[in-house]
């Protein structure tokens, strides 16, 4: 198991650029499975979550040729159906979170899919009712088989319909798009998620000849079509990386300018930030947060404490609320953290509080923070990273603390941050890997 090992204290400066959307290249990649025509992806990041997912994709039978790094072309147009249902591949999704982005596709063009409880992180239940739910309203079957803890779905004439989704989810949202591509006439998705992966999903998939409109919106259109064809897209800039090197900078930086973020796809997040005291900086499509010896935390216009909660987009999104909990350590004021929908997601804060910090966990959805308004810097320590984010932001942490401090299990933060260690030691940090 793989360990950073973090000088912390010194002051981070210069450029770093964001890397491709992790949550959208999962669902664009899943979606040139519709297609048996070449579809051409770029800015895809090279992280763990993708690459496994790419690997998975190959043994099904996608022809996937590497371009450059972060480019690829797939063909979808030799599947093996047989696999699907191999013990071997129901292991292999069962630890990968991404897989469960196959199921729409899947079920669309081949009429069937296996579905196998999948991974990722452990930050609570992440179920799948809605998904299901949403293929059912189409006219799919599904069936749990004993002994493999797997559901069958099977749905060769699905039918387009009216849904209203029991929640706003993102990736039953994607999924239920992808099965309905092809339902004979009309499905109409009410309550739907609306990020902007979502959004790249639906101008990827138009672009290969779907019929969707009201994109953007919770309301969506799908008019189904026979056949999609190949299509070229690219990636966004990650939005929750943009975020995690806004935290980055208000804690260690000296002045960090962060490139190509398309600001119009960042939603709140920058407002965020400025709610605890940060400023930023836009400059054309980059950021610049300058470096910040103090910080305020804002109070509501009644004098009430701050409280920052999770929501479905235009929302913050509950990635970052970790990386938002680390900066307001340091902030002047306090300020209430709302993590709805994860019930796990905010255990981690028990490091934090071993580092210093003041934090009172209310339960397991929220916590309230007393910033210490840089009066003391927090300790140094030997932590585990429990998911992505949480591993994310307890590496701000270190780097603002005095000291070294080790983090184990970071493989959790691979899975959602290329070469993170090389492009934060660019800037001046000391992380190393053992």
């Amino acid at each position: 198991m793989d360990t950073f090992v973090i000088e912390g204290g010194r002051r981070l400066s210069g450029t770093i650029i964001p890397q491709g959307a992790k949550n959208e290249t999962l669902q664009v990649i899943c979606a040139s499975l519709l297609t048996d025509e070449p579809v051409e992806i770029d800015n895809i990041p090279d992280i763990l979550d993708v690459n496994n997912l790419i690997a998975l994709l190959t043994e099904i039978g996608v022809r996937v040729t590497k371009r450059s790094r972060h480019e690829y072309t797939f063909q979808a147009d030799n599947l093996n159906l047989e696999y699907l249902g191999s013990d071997e591949f129901v292991k292999k999704c069962s630890s990968l979170r991404g897989s469960v982005l196959m199921i729409g596709p899947l079920l669309g063009r081949c009429g069937r899919a296996v579905v196998a409880k999948p991974g990722g992180d452990k930050i609570g239940r992440r179920r799948l009712d809605t998904h299901f739910l949403g293929f059912s309203k189409l006219g799919a079957e599904f069936e749990h088989i004993e002994g493999r803890d797997v559901y069958e779905l099977k749905g060769e004439n699905l039918k387009g319909c009216y849904m209203l989704l029991d929640e706003a989810s993102v990736t039953g949202t994607a999924n239920i798009i992808m099965a309905a591509v092809f339902a004979e006439g009309t499905t109409t998705i009410y309550n739907a998620a609306c990020e902007p992966y979502i959004q790249q999903l639906c101008k990827m998939l138009n672009a290969m000849g779907a019929d969707i409109s009201g994109i953007g919106s919770n309301l969506l259109t799908i008019n189904g079509v026979k056949k999609l064809h190949g299509c070229s897209h690219r990636v966004l800039p990650d939005m929750i990386e943009v975020g995690s090197f806004i935290g980055l900078a208000a804690m260690v930086g000296n002045g960090i300018q962060i490139k190509n973020v398309s600001i119009p796809n960042l939603g709140i997040i920058p407002d965020v930030f400025r709610r605890l005291g940060i400023e930023i900086i836009e400059m054309g499509d980059d950021l610049f947060i300058p470096r910040h010896e103090n910080y305020s935390i804002d109070s509501f216009m009644d004098g009430t404490i701050m409280t920052l909660a999770d929501a479905p987009w235009p929302g913050l999104t509950p990635d970052l609320l970790s990386v938002l909990l680390v900066v307001a350590t340091q902030a002047h004021g306090s300020v209430l953290f709302h993590q709805k929908m994860f019930e796990s997601r905010l255990f981690f804060v028990d490091k934090l509080i071993d580092m210093g910090a003041n934090i009172i966990l209310c339960d397991p959805h929220r916590a309230v923070v007393v910033g210490l308004n840089h009066a003391r810097q927090l300790r140094a320590g030997r932590m585990t990273s429990p998911d992505i984010r949480a591993g994310i932001a307890l590496l701000i942490a270190a780097l603002s603390a005095e000291g070294t401090s080790r983090i184990a299990n970071i493989a959790q933060i691979d899975r959602g941050y290329e070469d993170i260690e090389q492009r934060l030691n660019a800037l001046g940090a000391n992380i190393t890997r053992q």
